[in-house]
């Protein structure tokens, strides 16, 4: 009698709509975004269900995530049927919860901060008082990426403030803009992944509700650094298309996913080692063949590509500067002061902080991995010389030829 009754309750709630609505995305309205969404462009596709000719007239409806015990004499068809196939796709309500948790917020604390050199002609002057008196000791080196630490400020008796660089001189400040290294901190991992999660790397990113830009959008936007979680993916017109929800989808490119992947490459028998993943542009690091920590980086735009391959570090050191050119007329010239928790592992590749970078989980360095400070901090701290740093382009669109590789840099 009892179980007759909660079949009873069942088929009212189900007629009443109220079950389908844990299967309906709400639709978000963000500023600047389209209107909302109608429930008709949301709604997660609820499969049709052909009933037995046999079936009996009266059998209710199962409710959702009843087992099969339970579940033995009512129809698995409807809202029941459709959370089921969602469930089997690793889509449940509420979600599955993600075992991660943000490293310590001090590993963002550095000794130094930073400016950018705005000005290609730049004086540099051996003391305040030969800034003064307008006695150049040398001009710094042409080029448009340069970057110092500010070790020292003093205002010079002409009412203008200078400040000592780390190679000891000082230049004027109406040279330099101060600038602030991301606060991004990836995650670390308390127990292998349930389900693939991904951070967004771009502002303003719309979702849809199939694959495809020709389906609706469903009026979700995603900013830089949320997470969501991914259920399979899908190509389409020669782009990769994830499932984020039961009938939302994001093109591949504005996420990075991390994606457990414990087997140790091979020559790895200690169960250490770092994995670099070129096409998601995720960094994941693995200790006794459980991944521990994840996070995004910029690994070498074209053509200065991260070289795939297995490495080991062969080389750390805490701070240190980068300058050098690619262009025969040195047009490109870099100069780069106190860079921060280097590795090296192959020949002038390393993965590092890189505290002028804000575009992480987008590929843009000379060839080296950049990281933030507080990853880049952490990854240092635990990681010794020999461990193998593994990196690879699942999408095989990274060239793997080596002689198209220089030696690399930042």
């Amino acid at each position: 009698m009892q179980k007759t009754l909660v079949h009873i309750l069942s088929g009212i709630l189900l007629s009443s709509g109220l079950l389908l609505s844990l299967v309906q995305p709400a639709a978000a309205q963000t500023p600047g975004g389209d209107a909302a969404a109608t429930p008709a462009d949301t709604a997660a596709t609820i499969p049709a269900v052909t009933t037995s000719s046999n079936a009996p007239a009266n059998q209710s409806l199962c409710l959702p995530y009843l087992d099969s015990t339970e579940n033995s004499d009512c129809l698995n068809a409807g809202p029941s049927a459709a959370l089921t196939q969602l469930a089997n796709s690793g889509i449940t309500f509420p979600a599955a919860p993600l075992t991660v948790v943000t490293p310590p917020y001090d590993l963002n604390n550095i000794p130094y901060s930073y400016a950018k050199v705005i000005d290609d002609a730049v004086p540099m002057y051996a003391s305040v008082e030969d800034a003064v008196a307008g006695n150049v000791k040398e001009m710094m080196p042409l080029g448009k990426f340069k970057y110092v630490s500010l070790m020292q400020k003093e205002t010079g008796s002409d009412g203008v403030t200078y400040y000592q660089i780390a190679n000891q001189d000082w230049i004027s400040s109406a040279v330099i803009n101060r600038v602030s290294a991301t606060y991004f901190q990836g995650d670390l991992i308390k127990s292998a992944p349930s389900v693939t999660f991904a951070w967004v790397v771009q502002s303003q990113v719309p979702s849809y509700t199939a694959p495809g830009y020709n389906s609706p959008k469903t009026g979700k936007l995603y900013n830089r650094q949320d997470v969501v979680r991914c259920y399979g993916s899908e190509e389409l017109d020669n782009m990769e298309w994830v499932r984020i929800g039961p009938n939302e989808w994001i093109e591949h490119r504005f996420i990075g996913r991390v994606i457990n992947s414990p087997t140790p490459p091979d020559g790895v028998t200690n169960g250490r080692w770092i994995e670099v993943n070129l096409y998601e542009q995720v960094l994941t690091v693995y200790d006794n063949n459980q991944m521990v920590f994840a996070t995004l980086i910029s690994s070498g735009g074209k053509p200065f590509y991260t070289k795939p391959g297995t490495f080991q570090i062969y080389r750390k050191v805490d701070f240190e500067y980068m300058t050098g050119a690619f262009e025969a007329d040195r047009s490109d010239y870099y100069y780069i002061e106190q860079v921060p928790y280097i590795m090296y592992f192959d020949e002038a590749r390393a993965l590092h902080g890189a505290y002028w970078n804000n575009y992480l989980g987008n590929p843009g360095s000379h060839g080296c991995v950049n990281l933030s400070v507080a990853d880049a901090h952490w990854l240092y701290d635990w990681a010794n010389e020999g461990d193998t740093v593994y990196v690879w382009d699942p999408s095989g669109q990274t060239p793997t030829d080596p002689s198209l590789y220089g030696s690399g840099a930042f």
